[in-house]
């Protein structure tokens, strides 16, 4: 009997579920890890993480609450402890091929407060 679901979906999914786990782990990473001025004291966040279909490159996204200045300066930082976060990202996932880590600076956050605080002043009636 034929599967319904194609072989490229497969590789779709296992490439979206090994995003999720390297975002997961370079979050812990960050937060317990880097001791870089540039990564610590800021609220950031890992927005997303994009793998390439063969597994061999990373973009992960870093977006700050200070504003897009705040995560290119941590994205920086980062790229520093690249080799570091890498390695301790394939030793966690246990991973054949650990992919390279790139970090692209983001401003969704900033984008997503400045848009709720237009959708609440829209909701407020005004006196």
């Amino acid at each position: 009997m034929k599967s319904s679901v194609p072989y490229q979906n497969m590789a779709g999914y296992k490439t979206d579920r090994v995003a999720e786990d390297i975002k997961r782990e370079i979050i812990a990473i960050i937060r317990d890890e880097i001791k870089d001025p540039r990564v610590q004291g800021k609220l950031l966040t890992v927005v997303r993480v994009e793998v390439s279909g063969d597994l061999s490159y990373a973009k992960a996204y870093i977006s700050a609450m200070e504003g897009l200045e705040a995560a290119q300066e941590a994205a920086k930082g980062l790229k520093n402890a690249a080799g570091y976060i890498r390695r301790e990202v394939g030793q966690r996932l246990r991973l054949r091929k650990t992919p390279e880590l790139r970090f692209v600076a983001d401003d969704s956050i900033e984008h997503g407060m400045s848009i709720a605080k237009m959708l609440k002043d829209l909701g407020t009636p005004e006196e």
